[in-house]
C-alpha cells in the first residue's frame, strides 16, 4: 500500500471546501447547470439519466480495507446501497443527492478517496495491472510509476484542459492484465539486450466510435526519462489535438492522421529539448516513492500444502473455486484471489455495502488488508496464504463472491448502459444478465474454456465491447433496441480488435446469438483445449457467421 503524506490530506480537504461552496451556489440558482457542468466534471460528477453519479478513483487499482470500509458507509449513507466497479479501477456512485456531495466527499477525503480527475479532458485515473506487485511475471511494480505519474499529472495547470480524456496504463508483466493497447498512453515496463530495464511508450490506442490500438514510438526509453517523454508526448498532444471537433479530438486520431512515424518524430524533437532538464528523475526521488509502498511481512511457508489438496478432495465446490478464481503469486506458499462480482442473472461489477464491509473483514484477516480492483469489474485479494483458503472460500462464498466463474462466458464485462446513463442508446446490463442465465451451468461454461464478452450501450465504449472475444455493442433504429456482434477482439498483449459478424440483431435475439456462436466453437475447434479467441483466428468469421444467421 502507498502511505499518503501531509500535502495529499490537506489537498483533498481544500477541494472539498471549494466544491462544497461550488454545490452552494448551484442549489440557490447563482450558478446554472451549464456554469456547474464544468465545476463538477472537474470532480469526477455527471449529471445522468436520473441522478447525479460520483466517480471515485483508485489509484492504479490499489484499495486499503479502511478505504473499501469507507466505500460502504458512503454507498449506504448517501446512495442505494452498492457501488458499480468500473473498467477503469474506478467506484460510481449513482444516485446520490446533489446537496449531499460534498458531505460525500469530505467522508471519502478522510479515507484518502476522491473523484478528481476521473472526468472531464484531463488524464484520468492511471491504471495498472491488478496483481502489481504480487504477480510471479513481472520484473517489478509497476504501481511505482504509475504513482509517480500520478503525483505528477494531477492538477498540472499544462495537462488539465486538454483536446480531451486522456487515459494512460503501466505494466510490468509478460501477460498483459492491464489492457494497455487500448490506451491513449501505454507504459510497459521490460529489459533491453543489454539487462537494463526501461519502458516501451505507445500512443493513440482507444475504442468509442473510432477504435484503435496502440502504435509503438519509443521501444526503450531509460526510467530517468519517464516524466520527459511522457510531457513531450503531453504537449504535442495538447497542441495539435483537434479542439474544432469532439469527435476527431482524441489523440488516437493525431497520431492516425499524421501517422505514427512522424508523431514520434515530433515527439522525439520535443523531447530532446527536455529531457536533460528539470524533469529528469533523480534516483532518489525514485527511491522516496518506492518507499511509501509497505508490503507484507511475508512468512515462510510451505507451497502447496498437504491440508490444500485434503480440502480440494474433499469439497467440490471449492476444488472448482480453487482451480478457477485462485492463482500463483511471486512468494512460495501464497496466492492472488479473484473475487468475482459477476453473479448470475445479476449486474457485471455492482457490490452491495454488506459486501464492501465483509470484504474489507476478510483482506485484514488474510490479506494484510489489502483488496485490488481489475479491469474485468472484478476484486482481488493479493496476498492469502494458501493454508487459509479453506476459510477464505468459506467467507466469499457467504456472501456470493465465491463464484467460479472468472474469465469463463458468464464473467462479463458491461457499462451501465441505457439503465443509468444519458449518453448510452441501448440496455446492457439486462443482456449481461439474460446471457449469464443462459450459461449459468458451470459445466457448460468450463466446457466452452476461457471466452471473454463484453457489452456496451453506446458506441463510446465503456464496455470496452471492440477488445472481447465476444463483443456486443447496442444501437438505436428506430426507437428500438438492435446489437452489432465482433468476435475474435481480445486485450491482452496480442490484442485485437473484433471483426463484426452481420447485421445488427434486436434485443430479444442477444442471448440466442451468443449459444449460435457458442455452439459452433464447439463444433469447429479442432481440440477441447483449443481456446475460442484461437479457433476465431484461424478460421475466421465466416463460419460463426452462417451459423447465426442461417435462420435469421
Amino acid at each position: 500500500m502507498y502511505l499518503y503524506d501531509d500535502f495529499d490530506r490537506t489537498l483533498l480537504a481544500e477541494r472539498v471546501a471549494e466544491f462544497r461552496g461550488q454545490v452552494a451556489r448551484r442549489l440557490t440558482g447563482e450558478l446554472n447547470e451549464d456554469e456547474f457542468r464544468s465545476l463538477r466534471l472537474m470532480n469526477g460528477i455527471y449529471l445522468q439519466l436520473h441522478a447525479y453519479m460520483l466517480r471515485i478513483a483508485i489509484p492504479y487499482g490499489t484499495l486499503a480495507s479502511d478505504q473499501m470500509r469507507k466505500l460502504a458507509y458512503v454507498a449506504r449513507r448517501y446512495d442505494r446501497g452498492y457501488g458499480h466497479f468500473t473498467t477503469r479501477q474506478n467506484i460510481q456512485f449513482h444516485w446520490i443527492k446533489l446537496a449531499e456531495l460534498p458531505d460525500a466527499m469530505a467522508d471519502l477525503a478522510d479515507a484518502r478517496l476522491h473523484g478528481m480527475q476521473t472526468s472531464g479532458n484531463c488524464v484520468r485515473n492511471i491504471t495498472t495491472d491488478q496483481w502489481a506487485g504480487v504477480a510471479p511475471d513481472e520484473i517489478e511494480d509497476p504501481r511505482i510509476w504509475a504513482e509517480l505519474l500520478r503525483q505528477h499529472l494531477t492538477l498540472h495547470p499544462e495537462f488539465s484542459f486538454l483536446p480531451r480524456k486522456f487515459k494512460i496504463a503501466v505494466s510490468a508483466a509478460q501477460h498483459d492484465r492491464a489492457a494497455l493497447a487500448i490506451h491513449d498512453l501505454s507504459v510497459r515496463l521490460h529489459r533491453n539486450g543489454a539487462g537494463e530495464t526501461g519502458f516501451e511508450i505507445g500512443v493513440g490506442g482507444g475504442l468509442g466510435r473510432t477504435p484503435f490500438l496502440t502504435k509503438i514510438i519509443k521501444p526503450f526509453l531509460a526510467k530517468r526519462d519517464l516524466l520527459s517523454y511522457v510531457e513531450a508526448v503531453l504537449r504535442l498532444y495538447n497542441q495539435y489535438g483537434r479542439r474544432d471537433n469532439i469527435y476527431k479530438a482524441r489523440i488516437k486520431i493525431l497520431v492516425h492522421e499524421l501517422g505514427a512515424e512522424r508523431f514520434g518524430k515530433e515527439v522525439e524533437a520535443e523531447w530532446q529539448a527536455i529531457k536533460d532538464g528539470t524533469l529528469a528523475l533523480d534516483p532518489a526521488i525514485i527511491a522516496d516513492i518506492a518507499a511509501r509502498f509497505r508490503y507484507p511481512d511475508y512468512e515462510r511457508l510451505e507451497d502447496n500444502p498437504a491440508a490444500l489438496a485434503t480440502a480440494r478432495k474433499s469439497d467440490a465446490r471449492f476444488a472448482a473455486w480453487l482451480d478457477n478464481s485462485v492463482s500463483n503469486h511471486k512468494v512460495p506458499g501464497y496466492a492472488i484471489v479473484t473475487l468475482s462480482l459477476k453473479p448470475i442473472g445479476k449486474t457485471p461489477g455492482d457490490c452491495t455495502a454488506e459486501q464492501m464491509d465483509a470484504i474489507a473483514d476478510l483482506a485484514d484477516r488474510y490479506s494484510f488488508g489489502e483488496i485490488r480492483v481489475g479491469h474485468e469489474q472484478n476484486l482481488a485479494l493479493p496476498h492469502v496464504a494458501q493454508r487459509d483458503l479453506p476459510a477464505l472460500f468459506a467467507g466469499l462464498d457467504a456472501i456470493g463472491v465465491a463464484i467460479p466463474n472468472v474469465n469463463l462466458i458468464s464473467d462479463i464485462i458491461a457499462c451501465p448502459g441505457l439503465d443509468y446513463c444519458s449518453l448510452a442508446n441501448a440496455r446492457a446490463i439486462p443482456v449481461a444478465q439474460e446471457i449469464s442465465k443462459r450459461f449459468a451451468d458451470l459445466d457448460i461454461a468450463r466446457g466452452l474454456g476461457r471466452l471473454h464478452i463484453n457489452i456496451s450501450g453506446c458506441i463510446n465504449a465503456c464496455g470496452h465491447h471492440h477488445v472481447g472475444h465476444i463483443g456486443i455493442l447496442g444501437v438505436e433504429k428506430n426507437g428500438e433496441e438492435f446489437y452489432q456482434v465482433t468476435i475474435g477482439g481480445r486485450a491482452d498483449e496480442q490484442a485485437q480488435l473484433g471483426t463484426l459478424i452481420g447485421p445488427a440483431v434486436p434485443y430479444d435475439d442477444v442471448a440466442d446469438v451468443v449459444e449460435d456462436i457458442a455452439e459452433a466453437y464447439l463444433d469447429l475447434r479442432e481440440r477441447p483445449d483449443e481456446l475460442f479467441i484461437d479457433t476465431v483466428k484461424r478460421l475466421g468469421v465466416e463460419p460463426f457467421k452462417e451459423r447465426v444467421y442461417a435462420t435469421r
